[in-house]
């Protein structure tokens, strides 16, 4: 009988099977229903690092896989999807692949939050696809405005996303992004297998 590894992930063939899987964001949009693929896509030119967010991210040195179980229909996906798309485009250390809820109900099951079905959740994964952490759903700052705008009397119908609101999420993603940066940037396996 072998001995196990010291490090491991049991659910790693999970993650690199659903991984194979997915699409770059590019590919997603396209093979998407086009009406709202664009949505996304007018998003996306909504959104840009500060250069502060783009030295941040563009200094991470370990590879990030972040398999993201997503729906195209979805609003809070057409507004959480550009934004990965674009950290991701600050460093070519941090892949992004999108999976289709809908077609994928194993993936789905695996990701539920509070018992329920959410996109989008985000699962980060090192280059070896050990779990790193999971982030699903909406940021603190995005349920702050929600709670402010959609309890009591005055109740917003979310159809408009102001600019401020947009930057306050994406400083949470990147923030999210920089903690799984750390986790496998210390982490003693990779810090042995890149001598630093």
């Amino acid at each position: 009988m072998s001995e196990k590894p010291k490090y491991y992930d049991v659910r790693q063939a999970f993650w690199q099977k659903y991984w194979e899987l997915g699409s770059d964001y590019e590919n997603y949009l396209s093979d998407s229903d086009a009406e709202k693929s664009e949505k996304w896509r007018n998003i996306c030119e909504r959104i840009q690092l500060t250069a502060e967010q783009g030295e941040l991210v563009g200094g991470f040195v370990r590879k990030l896989n972040v398999l993201v179980l997503s729906g195209i229909w979805c609003g809070d996906c057409a507004r959480q999807g550009p934004m990965l798309q674009r950290i991701k485009e600050a460093n070519d250390a941090i892949e992004i692949r999108f999976v289709d809820n809908r077609d994928n109900p194993e993936l789905q099951d695996e990701l539920r939050i509070v018992g329920a079905m959410k996109v989008p959740v985000a699962v980060f994964l090192n280059e070896d696809f050990f779990e790193l952490g999971r982030f699903g759903d909406r940021h603190a700052a995005y349920y702050r405005d929600k709670m402010e705008t959609e309890l009591g009397a005055a109740c917003s119908s979310g159809l408009a996303i102001p600019d401020d609101v947009l930057a306050r999420d994406l400083a949470d993603w990147i923030e999210l992004f920089e903690r799984m940066h750390a986790i496998v940037r210390l982490a003693p396996y990779y810090r042995g297998k890149y001598d630093d």
